[in-house]
């Protein structure tokens, strides 16, 4: 599909790098504080939250930190006014971006998003242009050994719209099923390794090696800016690019 895992997979190989800079962090404690000021500062009953703090657990964020963006989120601590904002872009060879921005500074990061795409051969675009060619779904990856048939009934019963089992099993999902699948999962006694919303491509495009690497590189400089949470494409990226770009 959209080789969302696929370029999961490089980012969580440079996750280390990145904590050691502070990138990863700074993200997830955005992610945390955004959560927990649309929907308040318990995760028991805000889904988001949960989903935002399992995934700095996961990323071994320290428990002060998390604290301290959920008060900063529920406004008991001060701290600068976070705005999200969604840009749509294209990069080279006709591929249209959605990037997922979270900053204090939103003159700052456009002008960011402008200089890198400017730099690699891609563009802003209007509203709208992009972001009907995706769907915004719910995101489920499984690592742990079970069995693929038993897993694809729990998933499809629950509401999964579908499964497909690679390195990692991964499941799509409806926003309006997201939770029952993962409780369904959970109801099993099935870890699940992430569970995100993404924006998934409705016809993803094929392109040249060379081409995909290009892409590739410039969604890899934006996901480098402070500002950016997230980068989603219409790119359907192959295995072979993969080991090109792990090997970069």
């Amino acid at each position: 599909m959209s080789g969302h895992s696929k370029w999961s997979t490089i980012k969580h190989k440079k996750a280390a790098v990145d904590a050691k800079r502070g990138q990863l962090f700074t993200r997830l404690a955005k992610e945390v504080t955004i959560a927990a000021r649309e929907g308040g500062g318990d995760p028991n009953f805000n889904n988001r939250l949960s989903l935002a703090v399992d995934k700095a657990k996961a990323a071994n964020m320290p428990k002060d930190n998390i604290d301290r963006a959920i008060k900063r989120g529920t406004g008991e601590l001060e701290g600068a006014e976070l705005v999200e904002n969604l840009y749509e872009a294209y990069a080279p060879n006709g591929v249209g971006l959605l990037v997922e921005v979270v900053t204090d500074n939103r003159n700052r990061a456009v002008a960011d998003l402008r200089h890198v795409l400017s730099k690699n051969g891609g563009s802003l675009a209007e509203s709208g242009s992009v972001s009907w060619q995706f769907t915004r779904k719910g995101y489920i990856s499984v690592t742990q050994e079970v069995d693929q048939d038993e897993l694809f009934m729990i998933a499809a019963e629950a509401g999964a719209d579908d499964v497909q089992f690679g390195e990692a099993a991964e499941i799509y999902v409806s926003l309006d099923n997201f939770q029952a699948v993962q409780k369904a999962l959970g109801g099993n006694r099935i870890a699940v390794d992430e569970a995100n919303v993404i924006y998934d491509p409705n016809n993803p495009i094929d392109l040249e090696m060379n081409q995909i690497v290009q892409v590739m590189k410039l969604i890899e400089k934006l996901e480098d800016l402070e500002d950016v949470q997230d980068v989603y494409s219409t790119l359907n990226i192959s295995d072979e690019a993969i080991v090109e770009m792990e090997a970069a």
